[in-house]
């Protein structure tokens, strides 16, 4: 819940400064940016932090070293939510981290099945309408 609540006030803030008179937030465009970036700065920090070890246990089996993927993937987010303040690095920016989402899917599903829970909304088919929420937020910026 608190990635779709950081998304959503933090692009709403974004729009109401852009209103306000702040150029570099002019539109709807540059609002969702800044609620994306937000939200992926508060994910991607997520995996340095006390969830560390519940999204640790999500990587499918399948994969080596859980921990270094976890680490890679926060670093990612990070990164990416950088470049979507970017204007120059928006777009990539934002379908790098749509495609990014699709790829980690798979650690929901492991978590949904297994009965790791990290929120209410873990649950599988809330955190798929989550996902599709999140990655038409990218889509959006990506093709702004």
């Amino acid at each position: 819940m608190a990635p779709l609540m950081t998304l959503l006030v933090g692009s709403a803030l974004a729009w109401l400064l852009g209103l306000a008179g702040v150029d570099a937030l002019e539109g709807w465009q540059a609002a969702l940016r800044v609620g994306l970036a937000a939200m992926f700065a508060l994910t991607g920090t997520a995996h340095f932090t006390r969830r560390r070890a519940a999204l640790t246990s999500i990587v499918p089996a399948r994969l080596p070293r859980p921990e270094l993927l976890v680490t890679i993937t926060g670093v990612l987010e990070l990164a990416g939510a950088l470049g979507l303040l970017v204007p120059l690095t928006s777009r990539l920016a934002a379908g790098c981290l749509g495609v990014l989402m699709v790829v980690m899917f798979p650690a929901n599903v492991r978590a949904a099945r297994s009965g790791v829970l990290l929120s209410p909304l873990s649950r599988l088919a809330p955190r798929t309408v989550l996902q599709i929420v999140f990655l038409a937020a990218c889509l959006a910026v990506a093709l702004s």
